[in-house]
């Protein structure tokens, strides 16, 4: 064995204390061989290799934790919605949402104008778009904004005509086109109608621009210390779900991929798509790792399935609905099951955490625990019926679970569930306390990828950019920082499928590790979102430096 080089610092959090230590790290290869005081880390290297000095990196009293991993990241739309293909944006109403894309119009002069990022309920005042206003900037020109939430597209006319949905278009199951009091279609498209439409909007992209927008969020990562990520599939239709491998492969082909990234498409009845990736893509840094379904919708627009109805209904009996039905969830999840594939459902209502949960249950009693390593997990995860939350550890069930979105809508889970369901809202004490696996994400591009922002959220349950509320949200489930930072480390790379490899800094594990200028286990809470990642490795290689 050959030991490449040495990290040391005075703060070095491994994951498996609650607290940071003077330690060394010796790397060979892409994996750490030892990890303990500096002097013992250099006589292991001369016991290993006589005749190599290696290099000594020292940062000082830097903090050098595992590299972070977001485990649910829409990797395609993240990309382009970053890049110069496209703009993200809230907006502040309907009327500066259309002069924004007026103003990124002036750099796209042709073609079609993608925007993200807008939520209504956020606006004042908080009412839907429509087609209109789109319309009377761009008679011409197809225009598409993709909600921050990614469930609901506003198209103006020209789109709605380039995509062939008129008055008489039938929207597919689980989605549906909005509509006036005359029948006319708005320009709302919600659900699995917009995830049907995405991919025909995005092929105006080459895949020459599609390879430079997924360089740029490499870039990106790195920068925040994400040393690995989750790219889940955003559609349930076959070859439409946004997982594009190929350019993946690409990039890895010429030495590009600087993050490592593990696959997740659509859970199908015809499973070939998913063995023949699981079979291509097997090496440490690219790997289809498992199956990603969508169960219900998102609470803000009371597509997400729960039990009673919204607080606030809009109609009589205004539960949601789910997006497929519950015996079709059943095949697929038992289809995978019986082949000990993991599948990780994307459940934000009571009703579909519930029914995810009793198909998993049935699942394990049919068939047995999945082989070692794999786990089937549960995505976001907003509120819970009494009881399902110790159901999740006790049927091995990871919680990806994404912090910042505690406090994207502030008042909205009191308006639309009321006081008493709150109280069983992302309550991440409670699940440690029964001995859950957290797996921390952002749901990228729903949330800008920031990995302090992950943090600063779960440690506080305070947003990111207000800092509020003072005290936290719901602060009886506030959580440590190690326990937070475990999450986003150890977690996600449980929820990835890879069987230990990387989430702490020991000898065997892959030598992925974020080093910033601040302790985050003992700075102030605001000092978290102050912290900057000053250097990034991934398998034994800086792959950032500031």
């Amino acid at each position: 064995m050959r030991i490449d080089r040495i990290l040391c610092s005075k703060r070095v959090f491994t994951g498996l204390t609650d607290s940071a230590e003077e330690l060394a790290i010796a790397v060979s290869g892409d994996k750490i061989a030892f990890v303990g005081a500096k002097e013992d880390a250099l006589a292991f290297a001369h016991e290993a290799d006589g005749s190599a000095e290696p290099e000594v990196v020292d940062y000082g009293d830097a903090f050098i934790a595992p590299g972070f991993h977001d485990s649910h990241v829409h990797f395609f739309h993240s990309a382009v919605y970053s890049s110069p293909l496209a703009t993200n944006f809230l907006g502040d109403n309907e009327a500066d949402c259309v002069e924004r894309m007026k103003r990124f119009a002036q750099g796209r002069p042709e073609g079609w104008l993608l925007a993200q990022g807008w939520r209504e309920y956020r606006w004042d005042p908080p009412v839907l778009p429509s087609k209109h206003s789109l319309d009377e900037a761009f008679p011409n020109r197809p225009v598409a904004l993709y909600s921050g939430d990614a469930h609901t597209l506003w198209l103006n006319s020209c789109a709605l005509a380039e995509l062939g949905i008129n008055r008489d278009s039938v929207p597919p199951a689980g989605g549906s086109y909005d509509r006036d009091a005359d029948g006319d279609l708005t320009g709302i498209v919600r659900e699995a109608a917009a995830m049907e439409l995405m991919p025909r909007i995005m092929n105006a992209f080459s895949d020459d621009e599609i390879a430079d927008a997924y360089r740029g969020f490499l870039r990106t990562l790195a920068q925040n210390g994400i040393t690995s990520v989750c790219d889940m599939s955003l559609m349930a239709n076959p070859g439409l779900d946004f997982i594009r491998d190929d350019v993946h492969a690409r990039l890895l082909d010429s030495d590009e991929l600087t993050c490592r990234v593990n696959l997740f498409p659509t859970l199908l009845e015809d499973m070939d798509r998913f063995e023949a990736m699981s079979a291509r893509y097997t090496g440490p840094v690219l790997r289809c790792a498992g199956f990603k379904q969508f169960f219900d919708g998102v609470s803000s627009q009371h597509t997400a399935w729960v039990t009673e109805p919204y607080s606030n209904a809009r109609c009589e009996d205004d539960c949601g609905r789910p997006t497929i039905e519950p015996d079709k969830m059943r095949a697929l999840v038992m289809q995978a099951a019986e082949k000990g594939y993991p599948v990780r459902i994307h459940t934000i209502g009571d009703a579909a955490i519930h029914e995810a949960l009793n198909i998993f249950e049935d699942a394990r009693a049919q068939f047995g625990p999945l082989p070692e390593g794999r786990h089937n997990c549960l995505e976001h995860l907003e509120n819970f019926l009494p009881g399902d939350v110790e159901r999740l550890a006790e049927l091995d069930v990871i919680a990806a679970v994404q912090p910042p979105h505690m406090t994207l809508d502030p008042g909205g889970p009191e308006r639309d569930l009321g006081d008493e369901r709150v109280k069983l809202m992302w309550p991440f004490r409670t699940m440690l306390d029964e001995g859950e696996t957290l797996a921390f994400g952002t749901d990228s591009p729903v949330v800008d990828v920031n990995s302090m922002g992950v943090l600063y959220s779960a440690a506080t349950r305070r947003d990111p950019q207000t800092r509020a509320p003072e005290g936290g949200w719901r602060p009886e489930q506030l959580i440590s920082r190690a326990e937070a930072i475990r999450a986003y480390t150890a977690g996600s790379d449980a929820a990835a499928q890879r069987n230990g490899e990387a989430g702490v800094l020991a000898a065997g594990k892959l030598a992925d590790m974020a080093v910033l200028d601040t302790d985050l286990l003992t700075c102030a809470d605001d000092e978290i979102l102050d912290a900057h990642v000053t250097a990034t490795w991934m398998g034994g290689r800086c792959v950032f430096e500031a």
